[in-house]
């Protein structure tokens, strides 16, 4: 018997830098995915914080589930630098996660600068129109 369709979370198995961005989404390794985006040491995870452009420590979890591989995190907040709250800059302090807040464009080119060079990079990415 045939199942019926499988939605599955979004999740690019690998690294790859990141072709383009906005209209609500980005593009890379020959893909698009609409929403905002995780990328992480085990790949590229459509993501869904819970109230944008500010992440939660629960909207991180896989971020400091991979933490052990994880020096920077870059944080693009859409389209102006939004500051982190103390409380989560504290927690991921404490996962020895360095994290750099910046508007999503300038995220997203640091990130492929930064995986380019083979540093130990991830970026939570809100998704701009």
């Amino acid at each position: 018997m045939a199942k019926g369709i499988e939605i599955r979370d979004a999740h690019f198995p690998g690294r790859a830098p990141i072709d383009a961005y906005g209209n609500g989404g980005f593009r890379f390794a020959d893909m698009s995915h609409r929403g905002s985006i995780l990328c992480l040491p085990s790949g590229i995870h459509g993501w869904e914080p819970k109230a944008p452009p500010i992440p939660t420590a629960t909207d991180l979890a896989l971020v400091l589930a991979q933490s052990s591989e994880i020096e920077i995190l870059l944080v693009g907040t859409g389209t102006e630098l939004r500051r982190l709250p103390e409380e989560l800059r504290e927690i991921l302090r404490k996962y020895r996660i360095s994290s750099d807040p910046m508007s999503t464009g300038a995220a997203v080119r640091t990130y492929n600068v930064l995986l380019a060079e083979n540093r130990a990079v991830a970026a939570a990415l809100f998704a701009v129109d």
